[in-house]
């Protein structure tokens, strides 16, 4: 899921991606057709970004064996740190020099870009649940705009704005800026963009700025993920003008672009919507949708059976499209329906392979559901952040607007495919097996608000680390462990960066924890203050290195992958049951701060695992947590609430209650 940026944290030798930018605007400039007028290109410092590092050996073994200390006994960490000892001075070494000089052969792109494709692409579990995550929008702020066609037209009509402004290379370049007051300035961004590409990243770094990688967002749009047997492809088509709407598994297609690349009139994009509302079909019997959810290898034979039976060009232009519309039936109940819906909803109505889907449901609320594949949090979070700006600040039509008088008949297709019964049978499989593991994924929410991210911080302690710190003592309360736990972290202040894993779980958590949990009153409030700052201090160097391509996790993993590709019998490190322990990540979660979002969520990356979305905003702590059949999140989320609690209680000097 996605994204501190340069502080944190979904082809192959692509610099840029497809669709080169350009700025052919001499024919004047129509404000109602762009987002902004960037007078910095958008992909100014793409050629001068610094290249990711590849750690040390000797550095990534040391924290390889840190994140170990808290979740092995004395006799398992001295055999894997004999095991690590070997790795690092025998084939562990070779396969680092190796890799280097890979690196050193393509400057281009990052050392992990290729491995990291592949994992994605090769893998053949379903992506829906198991790789795609969600975040939502915040309701419009003007109630009356949340009308589900109000809110689908002024939403599709910012998507094109902000494709538009990205292709003519006028979108804000993404940068993290220290000191915004120095870099976050026109005066700087009419100096910089005068400096060469080649140097640009270079005149940034003096101010204190940090372009971040955006080769990702030109797969934002006309992609999709299309399934092949053993490998899948990731397809685009930016010639493409149209826009697929799903409605009840139907799927209709009309242009939003006109032959000259415009944005057509908002009021005719509102009376094509209107049209597919009020169409009155019943759901199709076998709705295609499912297939998208299937196991990647059982999808590409039946899309070759798809294609075979005359479906090659209605496919073309369900995966051409510029993105996927889905309108949903139903209004939402509360953040737990809204997860499940965002999530995966009932199967019918998603195109779970399109690089992301605009999801809006009867009453207004929206979210985008992504495939992770093709890119990271940061593109799609920025993406999520200027189309709520846009839709609500400029909507392109009002709640007195009228649909433009146009036969939507003729302008709509609505596309039907041939099925064999031999796809109807595949369908109707891929159903079963959805709605039999969707029955098994349960979701919950609490929100925390005796406070938040400005007293944590009044108390000099990072907000981050102290979310993690309560689950590390949620989950010892509940289970009486200390178990592998993943944090997303950003690499994109790199070319090519993609993300590094943070390992919250550490020998400080684990003091505190059970310092929390099994003996708080052996423990001043003074004493559990120090412990918590401990910990604070520890995640924070790991968020700097990470963030910094300095963690552990990838540099193993680009290790492995080379030795897999070269054919070298896998290294014993790798083999140890403590490397695929730490890798069988029971806590995965990822933060997610944003003012135009309300929630996210993914579900577990493991079986028996927890998938936690969180937020520390000013005055609240907010967590979505998923899990399946085998653990409570119920029952955890009352363990974080009382880790907060007591947290809080011991920052303001009170005894821990038991």
């Amino acid at each position: 899921m996605i994204a501190r940026l340069l502080l944190r944290s979904w082809s192959r030798g692509l610099a840029v991606g497809p669709g080169a930018p350009c700025r052919l605007l001499s024919t004047g400039f129509e404000p109602s057709q762009y987002l902004q007028r960037s007078i910095v290109p958008t992909m100014h410092y793409q050629d001068s970004l610094p290249r990711l590092p590849i750690p040390k050996l000797e550095d990534t073994i040391r924290r390889y064996l840190s994140a170990q200390k808290p979740l092995l006994d004395d006799s398992q960490f001295r055999k894997t740190e004999q095991l690590c000892k070997s790795f690092e001075t025998g084939i562990g070494k070779e396969l680092h020099e190796q890799l280097v000089a890979q690196d050193k052969q393509n400057k281009h792109t990052s050392y992990i870009s290729g491995p990291w494709f592949d994992m994605y692409l090769t893998a053949r579990d379903p992506v829906v649940l198991n790789f795609n995550p969600f975040m939502s929008f915040d309701p419009d702020p003007k109630s009356e705009y949340n009308d589900q066609l109000i809110r689908a037209t002024n939403m599709t009509v910012s998507a094109l704005r902000f494709l538009k402004t990205l292709r003519a290379d006028l979108l804000e370049p993404e940068v993290f800026h220290l000191n915004p007051a120095k870099s976050d300035t026109d005066t700087f961004k009419r100096f910089i963009r005068f400096v060469p590409s080649f140097l640009s990243w270079y005149g940034a770094y003096l101010v204190n700025a940090y372009p971040l990688d955006m080769s990702q967002y030109y797969r934002l749009f006309n992609s999709t993920r299309l399934p092949r047997p053993h490998r899948d492809e990731l397809f685009t088509d930016d010639k493409a003008r149209h826009l697929l709407v799903l409605r009840k598994g139907h799927f209709y297609i009309f242009d939003v672009l006109d032959q000259d690349g415009n944005i057509v009139s908002a009021s005719e994009i509102q009376a094509h919507l209107k049209y597919i509302l009020s169409d009155n079909s019943p759901a199709p019997e076998f709705p295609l949708s499912y297939l998208t959810s299937e196991n990647r290898d059982i999808w590409a034979e039946l899309r070759q059976k798809l294609v075979s039976g005359g479906n090659k060009e209605t496919l073309r232009k369900v995966d051409s499209a510029v993105f996927c519309l889905c309108l949903d039936d139903f209004p939402i109940k509360d953040f737990v329906h809204l997860s499940h819906s965002m999530l995966h909803g009932d199967g019918t109505n998603r195109w779970f392979d399109k690089s992301f889907n605009l999801i809006i449901a009867k009453d207004g609320t929206a979210a985008i559901h992504f495939e992770h594949a093709w890119g990271d949090g940061v593109a799609v979070l920025r993406f999520l952040n200027e189309v709520f700006k846009d839709s609500t600040q400029a909507p392109a039509i009002t709640p007195q607007s009228q649909p433009a008088s146009t036969d939507s008949s003729v302008a709509i297709q609505k596309l039907n495919f041939k099925l064999s019964d031999a796809l109807k049978t595949g369908i109707s499989i891929a159903k079963e097996k959805f709605d039999a593991t969707v029955k098994t994924l349960t979701i919950d929410y609490i929100q925390f608000q005796r406070g938040g991210r400005e007293f944590l911080k009044k108390q000099k302690l990072s907000p981050d680390s102290m979310a993690q710190l309560a689950f590390q003592m949620a989950f010892l309360r509940q289970y009486g462990q200390t178990v592998a736990t993943y944090e997303s972290c950003s690499t994109a202040a790199f070319k090519h960066g993609r993300t590094e894993a943070i390992r919250p779980a550490s020998i400080f958590t684990k003091r505190c924890s059970e310092a929390f949990v099994r003996e708080p009153s052996k423990h001043s409030s003074g004493e559990l203050q120090q412990m918590m700052a401990k910990c604070s201090t520890y995640h924070n160097q790991l968020t700097r290195e990470a963030a910094m391509g300095q963690g552990f996790d990838r540099h193993l993993f680009a290790l492995r992958y080379l030795a897999a590709a070269k054919g070298i019998s896998m290294p014993e490190l790798f083999l140890d049951p403590a490397y695929r322990q730490i890798n069988h990540n029971i806590l995965s979660t990822s933060t997610l701060n944003s003012p135009a979002v309300s929630i996210g969520c993914f579900a577990p990356v493991v079986s028996d695992g927890l998938g936690i979305a969180y937020a520390v905003q000013d005055g609240w702590i907010g967590c979505n947590v998923s899990t399946y059949q085998g653990r409570d999140a119920r029952e955890f989320l009352q363990c974080v609430e009382k880790a907060l609690e007591d947290m809080f209680d011991a920052l303001e000097g009170k005894p821990i209650k038991s």
